[in-house]
């Protein structure tokens, strides 16, 4: 597919855009919130959980291609933040956003966007802006919506071309939480909310580099308490809660420049032999931690329909097995540099790239998926079960 040639040219009744730093344009009808937002934009095949993926940390500092057209028709409500407003900056969508007909629905989906400061871009060839995703990587842009339909296109490009993007980026410290906090909301159930888990229960201290609150949730379901504290947090802080293990949540940003300060507290954590479980972001500060390699994708992998399978890490009967998983992210382990006694113990069936490493000798082990199904599907509880049981 050839790349679109630089075009300025803006159609009649266009009231949103997105601006390419090569010059390049795409037209449609702006929602959401007014303004503009530069970001990488990527894309994500997920048919649920809109609103989830939009609250998700992970990606900050993006711009979300949805695939599946229909994006809006269940509103937003409060119940299904994945955090305090974080997450993406703008989306870019097929059809144009119509009143919700979802009996949770408590805000229109457009409404929701102006509330939380997110820009939408609606009216795109979607399937035509993923293959050039596909065929020539994610690109930086702005997305840009003004009601009245004026646009400076040149200071649009000029903030696009300006942009460094994501390698080298620490995006952490814009997600983070600031203290300390008891997490006990446990499960979702229709009519009943989150329930709450008990107070005499093994103890977890997770590390908030942009975590999904579900990955709590699912935590205390698997049978923890926990607690919530900041991604610069010490090792000496983290000791003097004493944790019987440590979660190391998911985040936006290069693991590179994240690690920067959080392996050493990960290593140290290491030689302590404190139970660790990474995911996302985590599970890539775990294989820096032990001597492995992160690098960025190509297009990076989001959605809630990608089938990992298990290849190692002492899964018994259950080796072999493939789990259907969401996923998030822009950087990987690379799998050629794990060092001696780091297991490889999950790889992607789409493209062979590492998503599970072990650290032999040590109760520690990441997944590079979002094993807390928010959006996506249930495969992988499993792993809070044992991370639990290692206590």
């Amino acid at each position: 597919m050839a790349r679109p040639a630089p075009s300025h040219a803006q159609p009649p009744g266009a009231t949103g855009v997105v601006v390419f730093a090569d010059g390049s344009c795409i037209w449609g009808k702006g929602f959401g919130a007014s303004g503009s937002a530069v970001g990488e934009i990527c894309f994500n095949t997920a048919m649920t959980g809109y609103q989830e993926v939009m609250t998700d940390p992970s990606y900050d500092s993006q711009i979300v291609t949805f695939t599946f057209p229909h994006i809006g028709n269940v509103g937003a409500n409060e119940e299904d933040h994945e955090s305090r407003g974080l997450g993406a900056v703008g989306c870019i969508v097929r059809q144009e956003v119509t009143p919700h007909s979802n009996f949770r629905a408590q805000q229109e989906f457009a409404d929701w966007m102006v509330a939380h400061g997110k820009i939408g871009l609606s009216g795109v060839d979607t399937r035509a802006l993923t293959r050039r995703i596909r065929i020539h990587g994610a690109p930086n842009a702005v997305i840009a919506h003004d009601p009245r339909g004026q646009f400076d296109i040149a200071a649009l490009q000029a903030q696009a071309a300006g942009w460094s993007g994501l390698e080298g980026l620490d995006l952490v410290p814009r997600v983070t939480r600031e203290g300390h906090e008891d997490w006990s909301g446990g499960h979702w159930q229709l009519g009943h909310g989150y329930h709450t888990g008990g107070a005499e229960r093994p103890h977890v201290v997770a590390l908030d580099y942009g975590a999904k609150d579900n990955t709590f949730r699912y935590l205390v379901r698997a049978g923890a308490k926990v607690t919530v504290v900041p991604a610069r947090s010490t090792l000496e802080e983290i000791l003097a809660l004493k944790p019987d293990g440590v979660f190391l949540s998911n985040g936006p940003g290069d693991p590179a420049a994240t690690g920067e300060y959080a392996v050493p507290v990960i290593r140290a954590l290491l030689e302590r032999d404190v139970p660790l479980f990474g995911i996302c972001l985590g599970h890539q500060l775990l294989g820096l931690a032990a001597g492995a390699k992160t690098a960025k994708m190509f297009q990076g992998h989001r959605g809630a329909n990608h089938p990992v399978q298990r290849v190692g890490g002492g899964w018994g009967a259950s080796e072999g097995l493939v789990e259907i998983t969401s996923m998030n992210h822009g950087f990987a382990v690379d799998g050629d540099s794990l060092p001696a006694g780091v297991e490889q113990t999950h790889v992607s069936l789409f493209d062979g790239t590492n998503c599970g490493i072990a650290i032999n000798g040590k109760r520690a082990f990441g997944v590079q998926y979002h094993p807390e199904a928010s959006p996506g599907p249930q495969d992988s509880f499993y792993l809070f079960e044992k991370f639990v049981g290692m206590f």
